[in-house]
């Protein structure tokens, strides 16, 4: 038997292993590449809380004397409500320096602003309130306002200044971030001009929990009972609701010299603001919060003229709907008996305002380590809740929020005036702490979410 030996065969057997080598080869480079991009897209590692506390804490250092320089020009060119241009203006050019994404116009002067992570998450929204108050400054200090009759007395300018030291502070490593941030920046929340719409019923008319729409929403107050270096938080409830009534008191004028033939429209408002202040002492449950506050009284036009028409104008605060209910059905009633009794009349116009702003259980429980983790155990505090009012409740409606108190005051250098008056100022560390809380916990809440 005599054996051929065939170069053809042997030719095109050794072709087809190698063929057959190479495909094997590449099938193994392609599995190698998409392992490795699934590793550096969909897994990148998560941001460990140790080293964004570090960053934060340094971050927010390095911008100390800027917090301080932005705060102090909001503070001396001071808008009032729906009358924010500038404030707005400065806001969305500082947004847009940072590469964010930024809509203005929104609410009127409303800024919002999109940081988004270079991770995938969820959307978190934070908001900042930017509108002055017609109050004339009395402390005398370099950064006193230079719009005579218009302060921020109630520390929106902090609150703005915060807000644009998060962002800056968050877009440096925005690589990191896990999801999107949504910066609102809100005119009016001391309440528009009459027949004018404005604050954060007019923002979320508009859209602004839309596209992207949060999961939840963070905020913050300065608080002036609060030592700085602290943070107040509650619970529940954390402000009160905030209605606002006029009564008009109608007599009959006549001369002063004979008040008998008239019906003294001052001598009824006067016994009007007695007879109402006893619904909260003497007709509410007296375990259920209620203010009832009369701050104009106006009538008359001459001295020696019994006036016809008095008008008093307040505010109702309470921490129920029942309560809020009940005190406007009793101040009608009460108003009813006491003009009857004189022979007078009365006009009653009762405008439901901001309703309570309440804290999500839930998301208080799970930010309150984040806190904790930055201040310090023993500068976490829980005051109780503030009959102040604030427009945050409306976006606490729609997704789960958590307003906080920034303690600002300082016994030692004097800055303990309260808000809404003439004297009030802030400790300007407190803008370091507001940041440092801030960012936090907005990066703690992306980053449990994103696990």
């Amino acid at each position: 038997m005599s054996l051929k030996f065939c170069y053809g065969c042997a030719f095109t057997s050794r072709r087809n292993h190698d063929e057959g080598a190479k495909a094997k080869l590449r099938k193994q480079h392609l599995l190698l590449l998409a392992i490795f991009l699934l590793l550096t897209t969909s897994a990148a590692p998560a941001w460990q809380t140790g080293a964004r506390d570090q960053y934060i804490a340094q971050a927010v250092e390095a911008l100390r004397s800027k917090l301080i320089t932005t705060r102090r020009d909001f503070h001396m060119y001071p808008e009032l409500s729906n009358r924010e241009e500038r404030t707005a203006r400065v806001v969305a050019e500082r947004l847009r320096e940072l590469g964010l994404e930024v809509q203005t116009g929104v609410g009127k002067h409303g800024v919002v602003a999109l940081l988004k992570g270079g991770r995938p998450g969820a959307v978190v929204a934070y908001r900042a309130d930017m509108d002055a108050l017609p109050i004339q400054e009395t402390i005398d200090v370099p950064y006193k306002s230079r719009h005579p009759g218009v302060k921020h007395a109630c520390g929106h300018d902090a609150h703005t200044t915060i807000g644009l030291g998060v962002a800056e502070v968050l877009s440096q490593r925005r690589d990191q971030i896990p999801g999107t941030i949504k910066f609102i920046f809100q005119p009016a929340e001391e309440g528009p001009p009459p027949g004018e719409e404005g604050g954060a019923l007019l923002m979320i008319k508009e859209g602004v929990l839309e596209n992207p729409r949060p999961a939840a929403i963070f905020g913050l107050h300065v608080m002036p009972q609060i030592e700085v270096g602290n943070i107040g938080y509650n619970d529940g409830p954390v402000m009160a609701s905030s209605d606002r009534f006029v009564i008009t008191i109608r007599g009959k004028k006549v001369h002063g010299a004979y008040p008998h033939e008239g019906v003294d429209a001052i001598v009824v408002a006067a016994h009007a603001v007695v007879a109402l202040q006893t619904i909260r002492s003497r007709r509410i449950n007296t375990q259920e919060p209620l203010v009832l506050s009369i701050g104009i009284i106006e009538g008359g036009n001459r001295f020696n003229i019994i006036t016809d028409e008095v008008r008093l104008e307040g505010t109702v605060r309470t921490f129920g709907e029942k309560t809020r209910e009940e005190a406007q059905r009793l101040m009608r009633q009460t108003l009813q008996g006491v003009t009857e009794s004189f022979g007078a009349s009365f006009e009653m116009l009762y405008q439901n305002g901001a309703p309570v702003t309440v804290n999500d259980s839930p998301l208080v429980a799970e930010m309150l380590p984040s806190i904790r983790r930055v201040v310090g155990t023993e500068h976490v505090i829980s005051p109780p809740p503030q009959m102040g009012a604030e427009d945050f409740a409306y976006f606490a409606q729609q997704v789960p929020g958590f307003y906080f108190l920034l303690g600002v005051s300082n016994k030692a250098k004097g800055i303990t005036a309260m808000i809404h008056t003439p004297a009030f100022d802030v400790d300007e560390e407190s803008l370091n702490v507001g940041t440092k809380v801030a960012a936090t916990m907005l990066l703690d809440y992306l980053e449990r979410r994103a696990q």
